[in-house]
Order: C-alpha cells, then sequence, then structure tokens
C-alpha cells in the first residue's frame, strides 16, 4: 500500500498537543459534590461507566486519525514489469605479440589491454563473450559465455609466450569469425586489438575482413602504440627501443568492410576511452512493458471516521451522558 498525498499524515502530530489537552482538562474538571461524609460511599464499587467515561475521547482520536488517514489517500498497487532483453555476442581478438610488451603503456601493452578488455566485459552483464588471442598463429582462449568469472579467470592467465610469435592478423581475425558464424544472437561484434602488420599465417586481413561481412559481423579494430618508438624489455631483461608499426591502413580497411570502426590508442586513457565508445555504440536491446494498477483505499477510512464520530455523539447523549 502506498499514499497518494502522503504529507497529509503529518497531520496526526496534531492528536499530541489534543491528548494533552485532554489530560490536562481531565484534572481540572473532576466531577464533585460536597458532603458531610464520604464514608457511605466508601465500600461502593466503581460502576462500568467509570471506566467508559474516556471512550467518547477515544472515539473522536481515532476518527480524527483515519480522517487523516482517508486524506492521505492510501491505495494498493499492483504492478508488473515485463523485461526482454537481447545480448550482444561478441569476440575479443586479443594480440599476444612480442611487441604488446612495450612500455609505452603502463605497465605493458599487453597488460593494459587486458585491464580495460576485464572492465568492459563486467560492463557487459548480458552478453556472450569469447575471447580469441593471436601472435604467429591463433586459438580460442575462451569460446562464448556468459560466465565472465570463468572468462576474466583465463584472461588473466594470458600472457607473451603462450603460442609462437609474430603477428598473424588474419589468423586471429578468421578464428574470431569462425567462433561467431552459427551464433543466433541478431547482433554479433568482433574487437580486434593488436599493434602490428600482419606477417604470419595463411589467412590474409582483407580475406579474414570479407569472411566476417558475409556473415554479418561487425569488426571494431584498435591499433595500440604510440608514435615513432617504444621501449621494450625482452624476455631475457634487456632493454630497447622498437618502432611502431601499425598497420592502420588495412586495420580501417576491415572495420570499413564489416560497417565497424578503427580505433587509434597511445596511451592507457585513450585505449580505455576507445572501449567505453565501443560499449556505448553496442548496446543490447531492452523491452520493458509495465504495467500499474491502483486502487483507492480511503473510503474504508473515511467510513470508519463517520461511525466512530456518530457512536461517540449517541455516547455522549445516551449512556455516558453527564451534567456539566
Amino acid at each position: 500500500m502506498e499514499f497518494a498525498n502522503p504529507k497529509y499524515l503529518f497531520l496526526l502530530i496534531l492528536l499530541i498537543p489534543l491528548i494533552a489537552w485532554y489530560i490536562l482538562k481531565l484534572r481540572k474538571t473532576q466531577a464533585s459534590f460536597k458532603i458531610s461524609s464520604a464514608f457511605a460511599f466508601k465500600q461502593k464499587a466503581a460502576t462500568l461507566r467509570v471506566y467508559l467515561r474516556h471512550v467518547p475521547f477515544i472515539l473522536r482520536t481515532i476518527a480524527i486519525a483515519a480522517l487523516i488517514i482517508a486524506l492521505a489517500r492510501p491505495q494498493s498497487v499492483n504492478s508488473s514489469d515485463i523485461t526482454n532483453s537481447e545480448g550482444i555476442d561478441i569476440v575479443l581478438a586479443l594480440d599476444v605479440s612480442g611487441t604488446m610488451l612495450a612500455q609505452d603503456f603502463q605497465p605493458t601493452r599487453l597488460e593494459a589491454a587486458k585491464k580495460v578488455a576485464s572492465e568492459f566485459i563486467n560492463d557487459r552483464k548480458n552478453d556472450k563473450i569469447g575471447l580469441v588471442i593471436f601472435a604467429g598463429e591463433s586459438f580460442t582462449q575462451c569460446p562464448l559465455t556468459t560466465d565472465h568469472r570463468i572468462l576474466l579467470n583465463l584472461l588473466k592467465d594470458v600472457r607473451f609466450g603462450m603460442i609462437e610469435d609474430g603477428t598473424a592478423i588474419g589468423l586471429g581475425l578468421a578464428n574470431a569469425v569462425n567462433r561467431l558464424k552459427d551464433s543466433s544472437s541478431k547482433s554479433r561484434v568482433i574487437i580486434l586489438l593488436t599493434d602490428g602488420s600482419n606477417n604470419s599465417g595463411q589467412i590474409t586481413p582483407l580475406t579474414a575482413a570479407d569472411l566476417a561481412a558475409s556473415y554479418g559481423i561487425r569488426v571494431y579494430t584498435i591499433g595500440v602504440g604510440s608514435r615513432g618508438t617504444a621501449q621494450l624489455t625482452d624476455e631475457y631483461g634487456r632493454r630497447m627501443l622498437v618502432p611502431v608499426d601499425i598497420d592502420e591502413r588495412t586495420l580501417t580497411e576491415i572495420a570499413s568492410k564489416t560497417k565497424g570502426e578503427y580505433f587509434r590508442a597511445t596511451d592507457n586513457t585513450s585505449l580505455k576511452t576507445i572501449y567505453q565508445q565501443i560499449d556505448k555504440m553496442e548496446k543490447y536491446h531492452i523491452s520493458v512493458n509495465t504495467v500499474t494498477k491502483k486502487q483507492e483505499l480511503y473510503f474504508p477510512f473515511a467510513l470508519l471516521a463517520l461511525c466512530l464520530v456518530i457512536f461517540e455523539l449517541v455516547l455522549r447523549r445516551t449512556y455516558l451522558r453527564h451534567i456539566p
């Protein structure tokens, strides 16, 4: 139950001074008469009328409270929500080649990409998400799943050296397409992140893009790396400067063929912003049908107040009548 005019309930506070006034008045206006001795009445038991003398005031107080509640318009609410949501099937294709250890991102490109991808996954609770990694070859780290806890654990385990080094962008994209081609979802998306140019694999990136387009799969491509050169610490702890070689032309064409978009990330902040942009563009559809029925409940309270007032008047003029 709820009230249409809940502010009227504050009027109930007025009952406090009303009760206080009644108690004070009762002390000052007790009925009395003078007699020489009260001995004859000493053993006389109090009648029922004495005990009921406060009933009219109690009835009036309850009547006022019921009237105030009626003014607040109590209502019973019967509502039902029907929510239909359709998630998006997403595959993250992540480059794990040696150059992803470059430290132009903190702490490295690979760790920064994993962190931002984890945040992205946490924000997509209704989506099925899978993970494909690639370097010189490619394999599926996690198939499409709604169990994001398992997915996040598998993403956490991703590291350089899991597969042969290299950058097989086409192979990674084709593997991601293979994971989505049989999906029944109306919206299928691949987010491909790399920091280099295709130099491995038997499938070219544009061939894989044509394959994605034929299945209606949209591909968002992200090129990561600062402009110019980046510092890299290899597996032996040696530091070196390596050129940043991102094939932006191919990544742009992949996105164009599949009606996606290409993004360039040069630091941690811009990478996070890119994932936020993709998150906004790829929102699942939610249809909410809310039915709310309200039934007025003030009438019983108003009727109660009327009955109590009438009952009080009848008592005052009959059984509980007294001489002023």
